[in-house]
This record gives structure tokens, C-alpha cells and sequence, in this order.
């Protein structure tokens, strides 16, 4: 089940947003302000945010201009969802890195069909960034003097058993909650054993570990 972060300080229409959308087959956790939401980006991210502008503490715009300076959440998908329709509102939502602008009223089938398009293109993006770390090329071999060659194996990962099995998932190109699905575990459990996996490791995001599993050799155990 995709998991997607209503940020609005508006409790009637986030209430009814979160439970139509929940009525769709979402997961939906909501905040009422950018503080809130970041606090909660951190924990757990999400396949995709929907945030108002105008709200306490921080608005939406500060609010994604601080979700995109994170590592983690520089590709999710996010989605404006305002009463300001003026240009130069729009303008400012797209320049600082949101995907897309609905303003409010809006009709539910808009915006479903723009959180369906906007999470198609999230799997596209990361399946594309998979197959070509997989299919980069490699440089070509040092000619040495004939000898007898001993395949070696990588050396062990520094994980615990757990976070080795969430890392051969993430090296095959499975999203969070597919990995929470096939290890039977809790989205907020994958995250922690990825942040572990990340510290571990020396590396900052998902396309980093699979690049670094390629070029270590390290194949997904076959099943």
C-alpha cells in the first residue's frame, strides 16, 4: 500500500481528503504544518506529499524547500494543493521543486489521477536509475601475465542479518513498502534498517547502494 503525507492546516479538508484517498487503497498520514511534516518525513518517507501553502509555523513553500535539500527526499513526488491560484504562486511551487499545482476547489478525480500519474513516474524514475547503474560500463581489463585464477567472493557485509536482507530488496530495485510487503515487516522498520545500511556503509541514498553493491560484486542470494 503506497503511502502518501497530507500536509494542511485545515482539518475539515484534510479530513475528507485523507478519507477519500484512504478509500482509494492509500496509506495517508496527515500534519498540519511544514514542522510537522518534516518531523514526520524523517521517521517514515512517504511515496509521494500533498501540502497546502499557506500554514503556521512553516508554510508549503519552506516546507519543500527543505524537503529538497534532503537526500531522501529529493525524488519523492509532491504536489501543491492550494486556495492561491495567482501565477506567481504556481511559478514559485514548480521553481523550488514541487511536481505539480492543484489549486482548491478542486474535483477528486483531478487529483487522483494526478497522484496516480506523479507515483507512475516516481517507479519509472527508480526502475530507469537501476538499469543504468546495472548496465553501466565497465573499464576495460589491465592486461596482466597469465596465472591461475581464484574467483573470490565480496567480503562480507558489515549488517546484521536483517539489514542484509532489506539490502539485497533494495539492490533489486524494491520501493519501501514492496520490501515492508516481502520481509513482512513495518515501512518504519525498512527505513530504519536502510538508515543503518547507509550509515554502515558510508553512503547517502538508494542509488549510491546500488552502484556501490555493483561494483563489489555483491549478488541478490538466489532463491
Amino acid at each position: 500500500m503506497e503511502k502518501i503525507l497530507l500536509v494542511d492546516d485545515e482539518a475539515d479538508c484534510k479530513t475528507v481528503l485523507a478519507m477519500y484517498l484512504e478509500s482509494r487503497g492509500y496509506q495517508v498520514e496527515c500534519a498540519s504544518s511544514g514542522i510537522e511534516a518534516l518531523s514526520i518525513f524523517q521517521k517514515d518517507s512517504p511515496d509521494l506529499v500533498i501540502s497546502d501553502v499557506m500554514m503556521p509555523e512553516m508554510d508549503g513553500f519552506e516546507f519543500c524547500r527543505r524537503l529538497r535539500s534532503m537526500s531522501v527526499g529529493q525524488l519523492v513526488p509532491f504536489i501543491f494543493l492550494s486556495g492561491q491560484g495567482e501565477v506567481e504562486s504556481k511559478v514559485e511551487g514548480h521553481s523550488i521543486g514541487a511536481d505539480d499545482y492543484l489549486v482548491k476547489p478542486f474535483q477528486s478525480e483531478e487529483i487522483l489521477a494526478k497522484i496516480k500519474a506523479q507515483l507512475d513516474r516516481s517507479r519509472r524514475i527508480h526502475t530507469t536509475i537501476v538499469r543504468i547503474l546495472q548496465n553501466s560500463p565497465t573499464p576495460p581489463p589491465v592486461v596482466q601475465p597469465p596465472t591461475i585464477s581464484v574467483a573470490t567472493a565480496p567480503a562480507p557485509l558489515p549488517l546484521t542479518p536483517a539489514e542484509e536482507r532489506v539490502f539485497w530488496e533494495v539492490i533489486q530495485g524494491y520501493t519501501n513498502k514492496h520490501i515492508s510487503d516481502r520481509l513482512f515487516i513495518s515501512p518504519r522498520t525498512v527505513q530504519a534498517h536502510l538508515g543503518s545500511i547507509f550509515s554502515k556503509l558510508q553512503l547517502e541514498n538508494r542509488a549510491q547502494l546500488v552502484k556501490f553493491a555493483l561494483e563489489k560484486g555483491y549478488q541478490p542470494p538466489q532463491t
